[in-house]
């Protein structure tokens, strides 16, 4: 982990803390969306401009955080006052993964050599789910290097379904066997 996300993850928590004991972590994940949103689309480039004046950027912060909850509005302000308005950039994916934590979640990817259905993922889900003893929010990718089966990175870890990774797994098996 950068040292930027570790500092976003840092400010996530503490809010995603507050929120919780206040009731209201619904709103301040609303916020935070909100900020991913304007982050992805580019509205909030100026605030991460350094040729923007501290008032500009001041101001930009003010009408940013005008329909914020409060601890939200207070959080951004802080990063604002602090000069870690980069902390912005990391904040929505660390408050997601605390969201996410609470409710005994877990987000992964599947990778497969073709498109892989609804209901096909839904198993898989249920599957790796029923391993880590977490629910499993999987989102597809097509990877066309794999040539069959799939491979599925959740939770800090790869379990590796796929042709090649089970050659691969009994070719180390056969190589560690005695002859």
């Amino acid at each position: 982990m950068s040292g930027s996300n570790v500092v976003a993850t840092r400010y996530a928590t503490a809010l995603f803390e507050l929120a919780r004991d206040k009731g209201l972590v619904d709103a301040v994940n609303a916020d935070v969306e909100s900020i991913a949103a304007q982050l992805q689309a580019g509205a909030l480039r100026e605030l991460f401009d350094q040729r923007s004046s501290p008032e500009r950027k001041q101001a930009l912060v003010e009408v940013l955080v005008s329909k914020f909850n409060k601890l939200s509005a207070n959080l951004v302000r802080l990063l604002s006052t602090r000069r870690r308005l980069d902390v912005l950039r990391g904040l929505p994916a660390a408050f997601r993964r605390c969201v996410l934590t609470e409710r005994g979640q877990v987000e992964g990817v599947v990778e497969s050599a073709r498109p892989i259905a609804g209901g096909e993922l839904a198993e898989i889900a249920v599957a790796v789910g029923s391993v880590l003893g977490k629910q499993v929010l999987l989102t597809s990718r097509v990877n066309p290097e794999l040539i069959a089966g799939v491979r599925v990175f959740v939770d800090n870890r790869l379990i590796d379904q796929s042709a090649a990774g089970r050659l691969e797994s009994l070719r180390r098996k056969l190589s560690l066997a005695r002859l």
